[in-house]
This record gives C-alpha cells, structure tokens and sequence, in this order.
C-alpha cells in the first residue's frame, strides 16, 4: 500500500485544498442565500462575523493539532487520507450530512442559511489558509533528514 503513502509535508498540502474548497463552497451557499433574503441588514452581517469568530477560534485549536499530529508521525509517509484523523472524519461528515439535511428539510429560513454559511465558510477557507502556512513554513530539511 505504500503507493498511497505521501511525505508528511504534502499532507499538509492537501489539508490546504480540502479546508479552503470546503469553505469556498459552504461560503458559496450562504452567499446565494444572501441574495434570496428580500433584505440585508447590518446584524446579519455581525451575525455572520460572530459564526465565523466562533467557528475560528475552535478550527484554530483543531488545526495546530492536526499539525502536531502529522509531524508527530514516526514514518517519513503516510496514507495521503491521514491529513485528518478519525475523529475530524466524523465531524466532517456529521457536520455536512447535517447541513445537507437542514437545508433541504425547510426547516430553517434562508436568512439562517445566509448568515451561518457564509460565517461558517469563511472560517473553514481562514483554516485552509493556515494550513497554507503550516505549509510554507514546514521545515524541509525535516524531509530531508526523514529520507536518510
């Protein structure tokens, strides 16, 4: 199986495209529900800065051990499926089987949709960014010395 495997560095890379697709596309639908909504005001706008400030602060945390993780991992590769861990698997699917449901089910109003989503978004496309940087930043001589 170690066709699948990947340098611990490229982990992190692809964490970067699945944290800022994942956002752009949650981002997305709230915006397309904020041009449904018949009127915008401010406290939807500070509404959505208060999802996003809540869904920052706990995707911050998560992310740092996500990266402790991957460099704590003895092995210079891995399975490229282990930028996440069981655990953030589960919350990833709870969290979008959970929206697909509420939005589909008509049970909450497109103002909800609008504001959640687009604080939701914008705060999982911020993580892929610090991804990026975990990226940039990882050191390459770690690769090196994990090749030797």
């Amino acid at each position: 199986m170690k066709f699948f495997h990947v340098k611990k560095r490229t982990l992190l890379a692809i964490a970067v495209c699945v944290w800022i697709l994942a956002g752009f596309n949650v981002a997305r639908l709230g915006i397309i529900s904020y041009g449904i909504i018949p009127q915008i005001s401010w406290y939807h706008i500070l509404l959505s800065a208060v999802v996003f400030g809540m869904f920052r602060f706990m995707f911050f945390k998560m992310s740092f051990k996500h990266k402790k993780r991957i460099h704590g991992y003895a092995e210079p590769t891995r399975p490229f499926w282990h930028f996440f861990d069981l655990k953030a698997y589960c919350i990833m699917a709870f969290m979008m089987g959970g929206g697909i449901w509420l939005r589909s089910s008509g049970l909450v109003p497109d103002v909800f949709i609008a504001v959640f989503y687009t604080g939701l978004g914008i705060a999982l496309s911020f993580t892929g960014g610090l991804f990026l940087a975990m990226f940039v930043n990882y050191p390459k001589r770690a690769e090196i010395k994990e090749q030797i």
